[in-house]
Parts: C-alpha cells; structure tokens; sequence
C-alpha cells in the first residue's frame, strides 16, 4: 500500500478531555503529582504519560508532534518555536567540537548562515557541495563527518535532492541524512525515502497562516528522547520550546494541509507554463526543462503535485524590483518574504532569504541577481491572476 500523510493524519483519534473533538489546549508550565516517586521517574524519563514541566514537553505540543510523526512515517517528533530552532537544535545535538558537516551549497540564508558563520565558534567545519551531484558528496566525507544536510526542495533554486543515493551515501558511512522538507510537506515523504531525520519550518505549508513561527524535528524515538534529555539534550537545554497555544492552532490547519498543497501545486503549475510560454527562464520542478522533473516524479506523492514555489530571472535585481512592485500594486500578492501562505508572496531571494549568502558564493550555485522566488497562493481563478502578472510584465 503507498505511504498516505494524510489518511496517516485523518486516522489519529486526538480528543479532548471533555470528549472536546479538538484536543484540550493545556495552557500550564507546570504539572502535579499525586506521588514523588512519579515525578522522580518522569524527570529522567523513565515514567511513560505523565508531563513535569512544559519546556520539557506538554499535551498540545505532542498531540502535534504524534500528528506530524504520522504524517512523515516517523517514530517520533518533536516540535519547537522556530524552524531555525529545529535545525540549530538537530545539528548541535549530532555534533561536538572538530566535527565536520557536508551540506548543499544551496540552502535557505539562515541555515548557511549558521552552518557557515555560527558553527565556527564551536570548531565544526561544514563543506558545502552541490547536493545534485552525488559524487561531490561522496567525496566531500571524512572520518569526523557526523552528517550530510540537505533540502527535498532546495532554496531559492529549487534543486531537488536524490533522497534514495544520498541515504545510501549516508549509510555506507554510518551518518544521518538529515533533510529539511519545509518546501515539499506531503509531496515527499523523505523518511520513506531513506532519511534519518526530517526537518521543518511548520510556520509555512504546515501552518498556512503565516500568524506564529514554528517548526518540527521527525526523527527515532532514540534522536527524539535525545534532544529531550535532561543533562544533554539540545532542545531541552536550548529551551526552543513552541507555546500550546501555537500549537493547537498549527494542529487544526494541519488536517487541510493536504487540500492546500492540491491547490498550490494547481497554481504554480499553471503560472511555471505561462512564465515560460512568455519567453522567461522559469524553475518549476512540474515542467519538463527541469532538470530534476523525472527525480521529482519518482520520489513524490501524485496526489500533491509539485509544489507551490517558482522562481523566475529577470537578470537583475532592479528589473525584479520593477516587477514585484507592480505586482503588489496589482494585487496579485504580497512584495514579503517567507511562503506557504493563502495568498502569491514573491521576493528577490538575493537581496532577501538567501541575502546571508555571500554574492560570490551566490554566483558559484548560480543564484542570479534578478531570481523572483514565488509562493504561489490559493487562488481560485488562477487564469485571473496570470493576467495580473501578464499586465506587470508588459515594459
């Protein structure tokens, strides 16, 4: 039977304690014991149910974690207040002092910004390859490799990753494959596609609001109960701790996820062919001149599609400039960055998500100056708003 996210979701019998068809919101730091003992056992983890303090874990935030390790077909999960919070707090967690990361060259601004400038201060050392070349990654390993770090969808280029030959790099040399799959919820399921942890900014797709910032570690029960240990792990002492509140919210948006993601990928399907039809060079994995579109094919659900994200080039940043200010004007979206959002968010990514990325290093993954990266909406007359688009591209 094919893995199904959202029949795995559907399925989860979550109720509140009042026979609530919503789970109970428990809006408390701290919980009480009826013995000692109990609270004793709870603390160093070995009393199953029973919650001590909310930065160590709390109902709302495992009724989510339970629902997104359903949706990725992990053993667990564990939610935390920033998709940054999630891959600072997985990183540091596999890794100590002179210990090396092989990552795509091609990621989003924050994440090479920390694998690059932050993680110096504890001596990690990260390489940087282009993850569509599996022979660069296989080369860029060493001893004290502890990992190799990639994106489903990368961004802003939207490069898609082998999931299958890089888990198989990974297990040749007994490291995790950690993917981050904020672009891609419910079209790529990369833990059945042989990665060991899976990582999300839950504050785009997942959400769909762009209301609260959040994110998702699915991984083992035995990474899970390491992050969360007491005297060592890194979401425990970090504290990236994602209020319930926050959390129910992200819950209840989960269960459309699946209908959402039908329709941005219906959108952007359509707008990455009148892009190209009108001469521009356009990333959309869905169109056949991408370079991974088979790739793509072969690792995701097709139910989902491709995707709501493109990118256009218009060669330089003032002629992108020109363009998302008349489309603002114009309303066919918002001139903001992040994505995943009801309505078409569109940015220069150089100048904006990946503006981290130094411009040399840029030019190196050919990242050109003039790339629009489109989260393409909700839009129920996605016709109506190509010629929106159409009006702003006349000069």
């Amino acid at each position: 039977m094919k893995f199904d996210p959202a029949s795995n979701i559907q399925d989860l019998l979550h109720f509140g304690e009042f026979g609530d068809v919503n789970p109970s919101i428990t809006d408390s730091a701290t919980y009480t014991f009826m013995e000692a003992k109990t609270m004793v056992d709870t603390f160093h983890g070995e009393q199953e149910g029973c919650f001590l303090y909310s930065r160590h874990w709390n109902p709302s935030n495992k009724y989510l974690a339970d629902s997104l390790a359903a949706m990725e077909g992990t053993e667990s999960a564990w939610v935390t207040a920033s998709g940054m919070g999630a891959i600072t707090s997985t990183l540091l967690q596999l890794c100590n002092a002179g210990d090396h990361i092989v990552s795509s060259i091609t990621t989003y601004g924050g994440t090479f910004a920390f694998l690059a400038n932050y993680l110096k201060k504890f001596n990690i050392e990260v390489s940087f390859v282009d993850i569509t070349r599996l022979e660069e990654v296989e080369k860029a390993i060493r001893p004290n490799t502890r990992l190799v770090y990639t994106e489903s969808m990368t961004n802003p280029l939207l490069q898609i990753s082998d999931l299958p030959g890089l888990a198989k790099i990974a297990d040749k040399h007994h490291i995790p494959l950690v993917v981050d799959n904020t672009f891609t919820p419910m079209m790529i399921a990369p833990a059945k596609l042989g990665a060991h942890i899976v990582l999300y900014s839950l504050t785009k797709f997942v959400n769909g609001k762009n209301d609260c910032v959040a994110g998702a570690i699915c991984a083992s029960h035995e990474f899970i109960a390491s992050l969360a240990d007491v005297n060592t792990g890194s979401a425990m002492l970090l504290g990236p701790v994602l209020d319930p509140l926050r959390s129910s919210g992200i819950h209840k948006n989960l269960h459309t996820l699946h209908i959402r993601m039908k329709q941005h990928s219906h959108n952007a399907m359509y707008l990455a062919g009148k892009f190209e039809e009108a001469g521009l060079r356009t990333i959309y994995p869905g169109l056949s001149s991408h370079p991974q579109h088979e790739l793509m094919k072969s690792q995701m659900h097709p139910d989902f599609g491709f995707g709501g994200m493109i990118a256009i080039d218009l060669e330089t940043s003032d002629k992108a400039s020109v363009l998302m200010e008349k489309m603002q004007l114009a309303g066919v979206g918002y001139l903001a960055v992040s994505l995943g959002y009801f309505k078409t968010l569109f940015s220069n990514s150089g100048k904006s998500t990946s503006s981290e990325v130094p411009e040399e290093v840029q030019k190196e993954m050919g990242l050109s100056e003039g790339l629009i990266r489109f989260s393409v909406g909700l839009d129920h007359d996605v016709q109506r708003t190509w010629e929106k688009i159409r009006e702003c591209l006349v000069v």
